[in-house]
């Protein structure tokens, strides 16, 4: 009896498959933006002050509806500890910790008042839980784990590239026009690099703007470099389903697969 509702709980929770796995993930869908735009309203200082009971009492049937939410995730894995420790089961728990953390501070100094709020508002985090129900999330998270060693060998390069730069700026610039370290020198080079371009520090001297200018141009080529590499790996991966290993809890299965690739561990049918 107790695997067979647990079965079903994971069929329900996990799997999008269903007609009613469907219908949770849309209904979480909503609540999680719903609980979001609560935190932006919770904000304003007006509305904060005009709408505190209903927003109050919103946020706690919130929480408590996550909060069952994650314990059936927990009791429906065959290894909940896994769960608990991954990436989604920590996004969960965090998305529950600020309303009960302020919940145990009942102090009424300003700054005791002040952190109260700061915690609640941790709850925008909640945001991350939508990964889960973006289809093209996981797709996009195989494509950068395929591509990790590559983009940082190449942002290692990029490092060295803007120390060499900045250096070099450093001995051509004058230290009054903002120059007056290597490491400030590099800031600038890594803002110049990103083609971000704040102006707070600009080379003055005619072979500084010059220096100034080719990075610019490289910095165009080194922006189109990584997007290159996770292009590739997209383009790769095929279209995954949506089940979810009830052993592991690992996901991005094909769509013909009947055991886990990870553990192997026998995956449920898909529904019909």
């Amino acid at each position: 009896m107790i695997d067979k509702f647990r079965k079903k709980t994971h069929e329900i929770i996990f799997e999008a498959d269903t007609f009613l796995g469907k219908l949770f993930d849309i209904v979480l869908l909503i609540l999680i933006v719903l609980s979001i735009a609560a935190v932006m309203v919770e904000s304003v200082d007006a509305y904060s002050v005009k709408y505190e009971p209903f927003l109050s009492f919103f946020e706690w049937g919130i929480t408590a509806i996550f909060t069952v939410e994650y314990i059936l995730r927990i009791i429906s894995v065959k290894k909940p500890l896994k769960y608990i420790f991954s990436f989604y089961g920590l996004i969960d728990l965090v998305s529950l910790l600020p309303t009960y953390l302020g919940l145990f501070m009942f102090s009424e100094s300003i700054s005791s008042i002040k952190t109260i709020r700061t915690i609640r508002l941790l709850r925008v985090f909640r945001i991350l839980k939508l990964i889960r129900y973006v289809k093209e999330a996981q797709t996009l998270k195989t494509a950068l784990i395929a591509s990790r060693q590559r983009i940082i060998v190449f942002l290692l390069a990029v490092l060295a590239v803007a120390t060499i730069m900045g250096t070099i700026i450093y001995i051509i610039e004058d230290p009054k026009d903002g120059f007056t370290s290597i490491p400030r020198s590099i800031y600038w080079a890594i803002v110049t690099l990103t083609t971000v371009g704040y102006g707070d520090i600009a080379p003055q001297t005619v072979l500084g703007q010059f220096f100034a200018s080719i990075i610019m141009i490289l910095g165009y080529a080194i922006i189109a470099v990584p997007t290159g590499m996770i292009s590739v790996e997209l383009a790769r991966n095929e279209k995954m389903n949506t089940q979810s290993c009830p052993s592991c809890s690992e996901e991005g299965h094909e769509n013909n697969a009947k055991y886990c690739k990870h553990c192997g561990a026998e995956l449920n049918p898909l529904s019909k």
